[in-house]
């Protein structure tokens, strides 16, 4: 987990000395802009840990909402920025989410198969026998690419991105089951209370869109938007942005939507894992 970080950190550390020395040498070529905001995204998809504790005991696989940012952000701490020159950009994003379940089961329920010891015997797990499943995830996103500008008219600009998004992300689930679930035989695969923690760290290449379109003739108004797919350590990862943006005095107001998914496939900790929702911020170029 920690080395690729290192990785995104040195990479993106030496694209912004690169950019500002250059910015030092040509001041008047160079604009920059960045964009502190605040997603509330809606989570849902399941969690697959690699085995619960104890003698036995199978692999849980933890059903995610769909449930709503008020119920589930505990903190959040967002920034993008953008470095153009010319035709040229370099683009970063960074996210730091922390989220946890307040009211258990009406969040989470343990409603897929577990594998035995044995393998091949599954046992499903039905959601009334969850009485209360709590689970604290902790993630951080990296977002950095290179853009190319192919397109410009005076009311639009397209580019297209390349770029790598690394995820890391601590996930802890607790539960409180009415019984142990059990085999045929009576030895237990998973017991009706415990806890278990997972991490996964997730490197990926991404290709994309990023531009903007002006609204009507007054020039306040913009729609910039950013969409961009990938894979790597993930079977499929994806990023789509559509933003409204009103000009003022010292800036831009922002508001829109995101939507984040990543899958890993059914052996992975991510499966169908999506992040969605409303954001708003403020815009300051320079």
């Amino acid at each position: 987990m920690i080395s690729k970080l290192k990785v995104m950190a040195l990479v993106a550390g030496s694209m912004l000395f690169a950019t500002a020395g250059a910015a030092e040498k040509s001041a008047d070529d160079w604009t920059f802009a960045l964009t502190p905001y605040l997603w509330l995204p809606t989570i849902s998809g399941d969690t697959h840990h690699s085995s619960a504790p104890g003698p036995g005991a199978g692999s849980p696989s933890v059903n995610v909402g769909p449930t709503d940012w008020l119920d589930f952000l505990n903190f959040a701490a967002l920034v993008s920025g953008t470095a153009q020159k010319g035709k040229w950009s370099i683009y970063g994003d960074v996210v730091y989410l922390d989220m946890g379940s307040d009211n258990g089961g009406r969040v989470f329920n343990i409603d897929t198969d577990i594998t035995g010891p044995g393998g091949g015997v599954s046992i499903p797990v039905e959601g009334s026998v969850n009485l209360d499943t709590e689970t604290n995830l902790d993630g951080l996103s990296l977002t950095l690419g290179v853009g190319y500008m192919f397109r410009e008219t005076g009311a639009s600009s397209h580019s297209v991105v390349v770029g790598l998004r690394t995820l890391d992300l601590d996930i802890t689930t607790s539960w409180n089951l009415t019984a142990d679930i059990t085999l045929p035989g009576g030895s237990v695969v998973f017991p009706a209370q415990g806890s278990i923690a997972s991490d996964t760290s997730i490197l990926d290449g991404i290709v994309g869109l990023r531009g903007e379109v002006a609204l009507g003739d007054s020039g306040k108004w913009s729609m910039p938007y950013y969409i961009d797919v990938g894979t790597g350590d993930s079977d499929l990862t994806t990023n789509i942005e559509l933003i409204a943006a009103r000009k003022y005095g010292w800036g831009e107001l922002i508001f829109g939507y995101r939507y984040l998914y990543y899958d890993e496939g059914p052996s992975g900790t991510l499966e169908d894992f999506s992040f969605s929702g409303p954001l708003f911020g403020a815009r300051f170029s320079f």
